[in-house]
């Protein structure tokens, strides 16, 4: 059975990623709070496991992934955690430009780089970056949002090109807004029912997540 890691798996999308994944593959879900893993965990069943770790901590990034491969190989990664802090650009504290950048970009980037030695050495290893609409144009008062998206997404094209000889797949998924708790903590979205739900997401990049091309929605 081939295993898949999703971070942010505890909750919204990541969470219905891990549900539908769980049917077919070992998953390992990761993320900072542990108590959510371990409920998502308890959820979810018996092939579902858990790693802690703060994805923007490069060390820890490191040591996570070295005791993880004591005891999984891993198939897939789905970098899904991320952050939004929305506004306009002069109202943003030097905190939130940092967490953004440092979960949506950085965090990427070092889990990432923290796997790939494993990953090319697997039969059919995938990367999937879930970055969104932001990825693809400008938003007013999401401009640093929009900037780490932008970020993730020159990433992403950049492994397609250097791994262009090789058997790993790398691919993105650009949706718009969902309705998950990553609203909770802003007012960003002032009706978020008129926003697509995280198991339709889920299910459309579960269907889609062999394709040659993004998955844009």
């Amino acid at each position: 059975m081939k295993t898949v890691l999703i971070t942010g798996g505890a909750t919204g999308l990541g969470k219905k990623l891990a549900k539908l994944y769980s049917k077919d593959y070992t998953v390992i879900l990761a993320g900072r709070n542990q108590q959510k893993l371990k409920e998502a965990q308890h959820e979810l069943g018996d092939n579902v496991y858990t790693m802690s770790v703060d994805i923007t901590k490069y060390e820890e990034v490191g040591k996570s992934v070295e005791k993880l491969l004591m005891q999984h190989s891993v198939d897939i990664l789905i970098n899904n955690a991320g952050i939004g802090h929305f506004g306009p650009l002069t109202d943003y504290t030097k905190q939130a430009i940092d967490e953004v950048i440092d979960t949506n970009v950085k965090g990427t980037i070092f889990l990432t780089q923290a796997l790939m030695p494993h990953l090319l050495t697997r039969p059919e290893p995938k990367v999937m970056n879930i970055i969104s609409t932001a990825g693809l144009r400008g938003k007013a008062n999401e401009s640093v949002y929009v900037a780490s998206k932008f970020g993730v997404r020159g990433f992403t094209e950049s492994l397609k090109v250097e791994y262009q000889d090789t058997n790993l797949h790398v691919i993105a998924a650009y949706m718009g807004g969902m309705n998950t708790p990553f609203w909770d903590h802003n007012n960003h979205i002032k009706d978020k029912s008129r926003l697509r739900s995280a198991s339709e997401i889920a299910e459309i990049i579960y269907k889609q997540q062999n394709d040659s091309e993004d998955i844009l929605f």
